[in-house]
Order: C-alpha cells, then structure tokens, then sequence
C-alpha cells in the first residue's frame, strides 16, 4: 500500500482550533474522499506534542493501490477541486506550509 501523506506545519490561529476543525471536515474531506483510487482518507488533528517538537496541527493521509494511482489521483479534477477547498479553508485558520511524503506503508496488526 501507498501512502500520501499531507503535513500541516505551522499554527491554527489563535483561537480557531475548533472552526479550523470542522472547516476541514466539512469543506475539504468530501473533496479528498473523491481522489480516484484512494482507498482510505485519513485525517489527524494534534493533540499533543513533545517538548520542542515541530508542530503539526494537522496531518492527512492517502492510501492508494499504487504509485500509478497516486498519480493519476494528483492528475484529477478532483485533486484541483481539493486543492482550492484547502487553500480557502488555510487562508481563514492557518499560518504555515504544506509539505507531503509519499511512503510504502506496512501495516502489522497485533
């Protein structure tokens, strides 16, 4: 499995964490659950973090089958639609950079 991974690094500005939250699920994760050939969508609000550690407000990850279907999904329409949805929701909540990895995941269940 492919997994595409979507770091937000930076801040939610001061006082909008609850409104950066449900923008994102309500304004953007319809637009990510229609990449084609993902298989899973899954978005990651922090929480916590160690001490000195880089924060992260956000992190969202991709599966897909394939490098060919991360590919072909980050060539859609539906990618662009994404695209626009996020940078709407980030310009009224976050100060900070995107920056994505894409990762062979393996998975072991206990």
């Amino acid at each position: 499995m492919i997994t595409r991974y979507a770091l937000f690094e930076g801040k939610v500005k001061e006082g909008r964490t609850d409104a950066f939250r449900k923008a994102v699920i309500e304004r953007i994760l319809p637009k990510w659950k229609e990449f084609p050939h993902a298989t899973d969508v899954r978005v990651c609000f922090a929480e916590s973090r160690d001490e000195g550690a880089p924060e992260y407000p956000m992190i969202l990850a991709v599966n897909y089958p394939s490098l060919q279907a991360v590919e072909a999904a980050l060539a859609s329409p539906a990618r662009t639609e994404a695209r626009a949805a996020t940078e709407a929701v980030l310009a009224e909540f976050f100060d900070g950079r995107i920056h994505h990895h894409v990762t062979l995941a393996n998975e072991y269940r206990l």
